[in-house]
């Protein structure tokens, strides 16, 4: 057990994630383990004080074997975590290290927990379904709804959804329509799934429910839909009723016909509507909302990101995608409403940049995912781009090109990436500030960069 550790690099990177100090053994041990376990693991040092000092602990042969039967019988499932006694300057600090485990989620004496940062939270009820509904690779969609059946969906719908995998995929399905399902699992043993129910409900559905608005001020609404229907006719009638209060414009091109241009690109709407349906929480009992204002559009649906998935992932696209309603997503994709899986953000900013629209916001709110389309032109020019490289710094050159890129970009995520401490971070931050560069948009939290033409 005496291998080599280098406790003095890890004091210095300090507590965060992956990494906790304790001084001694006790019941907060096993549940930062747990939180490891059922995250990204990693390690909690036992003789370290709570300012980070070596204190070290007293131990004789049998006390590290007995911590680890201690965590094992303290766990479900049952934790085993690898130990090392390390040694520095006549002290020893107990290095326990644990995986992220496979099975999830890890409980200790009825409570799991997750690792946030630097500190261990207790889980929801709704966080320990998804991870347990991710361990056994599936998801909420395809367990069997126990109050319809397949009475409850119709089967002209169900015959539509087919004629248009048919189209997609130039090929003809030869199944029955209940075969073909059963196949899809979207009716499973005879049984119709929630995802089912939802995809081909025959009338009303109240769990769908989508309530758009066009709005003259945030209390004034002049004209409103309740959409509670099926998932791919919601989107052709929200889609509907968007169209029906953007503002257009007709470009002669010097074809017979006038080309038409709307104030918003019609497919950034399209993508984020589709994305909205796919991925919406229908466990929460809140409805998705649109509302239509003259200057921008807000879509707000339930549930925030799923799983580990950080805005930050999303703006850098560059994450692994994870989907709450498998089945949906599946169906969707079948009839080619999604192209691939995780990559719908990118392409919204790639819409809006070649319309000439200002880049998208993208937010946790209300214990809900929000995107906010604007109508105000895209400001940053080439200009900016020249007088950035000529006048500032290599550093605040380097940030200002982050912040074009992702105009929500945290201070930490800029100091890991120009790879200066966010102290530096914020003094550059200022200094562009005062010479016109940048301005900051709103709150510190929520809030965007913005690039200043020059």
């Amino acid at each position: 057990m005496n291998r080599s550790v280098d406790i003095g690099k890890l004091i210095k990177a300090g507590e965060g994630e992956s990494l906790e100090f304790k001084s001694r053994f006790k019941t907060e041990v096993i549940e930062t383990l747990v939180a490891f376990a059922n995250s990204s693991g990693r390690r909690v040092l036992v003789g370290i004080n709570d300012k980070h000092e070596l204190s070290g602990v007293t131990i004789n042969p049998e006390s590290v074997q007995n911590w680890i039967n201690e965590i094992k019988t303290k766990t479900s499932p049952a934790l085993i975590p690898d130990a090392t006694v390390a040694e520095i300057r006549d002290k020893k600090v107990v290095v326990f290290s644990i995986p992220e485990y496979p099975i999830k989620p890890v409980a200790t004496r009825g409570k799991y927990f997750k690792r946030i940062a630097n500190s261990n939270h207790l889980m929801s009820l709704n966080e320990i379904a998804n991870e347990h509904l991710k361990t056994i690779n599936s998801s909420w969609d395809f367990y069997p709804d126990p109050n319809h059946s397949i009475e409850h969906i119709s089967l002209e719908k169900v015959h539509r959804f087919i004629s248009l995998i048919e189209q997609h995929a130039q090929t003809k399905i030869a199944l029955a329509p209940m075969d073909f399902l059963a196949k899809l699992e979207i009716v499973r043993k005879n049984h119709l799934t929630f995802g089912g129910y939802l995809l081909f409900v025959r009338e009303y559905c109240v769990i769908s429910d989508v309530q758009v608005g066009r709005f003259k001020s945030p209390s004034a609404i002049i004209d409103s839909i309740s959409v509670n229907t099926d998932l791919f006719s919601e989107v052709d009638e929200i889609l509907f009723f968007i169209r029906k209060h953007l503002m257009v414009e007709y470009i002669i091109t010097g074809e017979p016909q006038r080309t038409e241009r709307f104030d918003y690109p019609i497919d950034a709407i399209r993508e984020i509507v589709i994305n909205m349906i796919v991925h919406r929480d229908y466990r929460d009992s809140s409805h998705s909302i649109i509302k239509i204002f003259d200057d921008k559009i807000e879509f707000f649906n339930p549930g925030k990101l799923y799983g580990s998935l950080t805005i930050a992932d999303l703006l850098s696209d560059n994450y692994t995608s994870q989907t709450r309603n498998k089945l949906i997503a599946k169906a969707f994709k079948e009839i080619g409403l999604i192209e691939r899986y995780g990559s719908g953000i990118r392409r919204i900013i790639n819409i809006c940049s070649d319309h000439g629209l200002k880049q998208p916001l993208f937010e946790e709110a209300f214990h809900g995912f929000r995107v906010t389309l604007f109508k105000a032109k895209l400001e940053v020019t080439d200009k900016v781009t020249d007088k950035v490289t000529d006048d500032l710094t290599g550093n605040q050159n380097s940030i200002v090109s982050l912040i074009q890129k992702n105009n929500q970009i945290t201070t930490k995520e800029l100091s890991d990436q120009v790879k200066i401490s966010q102290r530096k971070i914020k003094e550059n931050l200022s200094k562009l500030k005062d010479k016109g560069i940048i301005k900051r948009i709103g709150p510190a939290r929520g809030g965007y960069w913005q690039v200043i033409q020059q």
